[in-house]
């Protein structure tokens, strides 16, 4: 079964009809998320992730936004032990999030709340916390969910403001980060977008000052330096290889 929003398998609609005696255990096991080499990031996230993982622009035309990359290759999440546990401090919130998502009505106009039955944690056994009490109704621990969601989609659309205006003011440049292996194997991740120093550099006075007073120079700086972070990347690929290094990997992100 293709999955939807890149980690979901079978999103439904959480209704008190449907799921009256479903609970939902924490589970350690983010196997989910396996074949992903890249999720979305919002703004809010940037200082967090920076430390972590190499942050960049991906998308076209006015849909480019920030994400994060998480492998090499288009379907290796690098960032998972071989028990599919997250192997960072920080878990960018899309990840989070799961198994719980908000699909949108045709018009744009409404969301619903839906779960990933898939999701291992889902039970009718009583097993970790409610989605609705007895008489119906929502329990406090789907209302948190709710919230959180709620504030994942208002970032959501700050952070699309924020790339629009990235985009507008012509700071974003094509980018591709290459490795090649101690076996000789070259690998090239490309379409995606960074930030551009020169063309920062080129912003006029008002620009940079109208940037600085929103924060979102911080976030530019930001992810220029999280850029450094493509060499963890490759590290944690070679760690995956199952041939014994015979030199080091050379990582580079060129433009």
């Amino acid at each position: 079964m293709p999955k939807q929003l890149l980690i979901y398998e079978s999103a439904t609609p959480v209704s008190a009809s449907r799921h009256a005696r479903h609970s939902v255990a924490p589970v350690p096991d983010f196997s989910f998320s396996a074949d992903v080499n890249a999720v979305p990031l919002m703004a809010v996230e940037f200082l967090r992730a920076a430390s972590e993982y190499p942050i960049v622009f991906a998308g076209a035309g006015d849909e480019v936004v920030p994400s994060v990359v998480l492998g090499v290759r288009g379907n290796q999440n690098l960032y998972l032990s071989p028990d599919s546990r997250w192997q960072a401090d920080y878990i960018p919130a899309f990840i989070r999030r799961y198994p719980f998502v908000f699909s949108s009505s045709e018009d744009k106009k409404s969301l619903t709340l839906c779960i990933d039955t898939a999701y291992p944690g889902v039970n009718t056994e009583g097993l970790g916390e409610r989605l609705f009490s007895d008489d119906g109704k929502p329990t406090g621990y789907t209302e948190r969910v709710l919230k959180f969601l709620q504030e994942y989609q208002a970032q959501f659309e700050r952070t699309r403001a924020f790339s629009r205006r990235v985009s507008e003011l012509g700071l974003l440049e094509p980018m591709q980060a290459q490795v090649t292996t101690p076996a000789g194997e070259k690998l090239t991740l490309n379409g995606f977008f960074g930030v551009s120093r020169e063309k920062l550099r080129e912003l006029s006075a008002q620009a940079l000052a109208t940037l600085a007073k929103t924060d979102e120079l911080e976030l530019l700086y930001l992810q220029l330096h999280s850029m450094r972070n493509f060499v963890g990347v490759k590290d944690r690929l070679l760690g995956t290889l199952k041939q014994e290094p015979a030199a080091e990997a050379a990582a580079d992100t060129v433009h």
